[in-house]
């Protein structure tokens, strides 16, 4: 029996190092590597694709995010601090112990009530928080794609106001691609 566990147990990782070959390489493109950086630090994709080009303008979106990111970390603290104080209140009225004088004119039921509605905000915090967190990432992905977008002058469209046969009044719309 053993022989036949050990038997598979070496065909099975003989089966996976063979899949794994030491010339395989992670090549990144330039907005992965946006996304990458900004998932590290929140606001360095944008400072990336600032520096990288200018005429992006993308250094105002960094404050906007650290505030986002701020604030909802700031309600998350309050209404995780605030739970938890009601259900200290909670527990201490149930088994005879000293009330908070914060939570004094509160019955039981209002403050069991008060308890679920901060674990709810809590919650929602920490929804606003990873979602702040994810838009800033796929923000700067998106941003990363316009470092290198072509805006030349060759890159143009023309409405040109024209006179048909019949003395019809018309526009001849003119794109140009090079």
């Amino acid at each position: 029996m053993r022989s036949w566990l050990c038997f598979i147990l070496l065909s099975f990782t003989s089966f996976a190092q063979d899949s794994i070959r030491p010339t395989d390489s992670l090549k990144l493109s330039y907005h992965q590597k946006s996304m990458l950086a900004s998932a590290l630090v929140p606001g360095l994709g944008q400072i990336r694709n600032s520096h990288d080009a200018p005429n992006l303008q993308a250094l105002w979106k960094v404050p906007l995010i650290y505030g986002g990111l701020g604030a909802a970390g700031y309600f998350l603290i309050s209404n995780q601090q605030t739970q938890l104080s009601l259900k200290q209140e909670y527990t201490n009225r149930k088994n005879g112990g000293s009330l908070n004088p914060t939570w004094a004119p509160y019955d039981d039921q209002a403050v069991l009530q008060l308890y679920r509605q901060y674990l709810d905000w809590r919650d929602l915090s920490i929804l606003g928080f990873a979602a702040i967190y994810l838009f800033q990432i796929a923000e700067a992905g998106a941003a990363a794609h316009f470092v290198h977008f072509d805006t030349s002058p060759d890159l143009s469209w023309h409405l040109v106001p024209q006179v048909l046969p019949n003395k019809y009044i018309g526009a001849s719309f003119q794109l140009t691609f090079r």
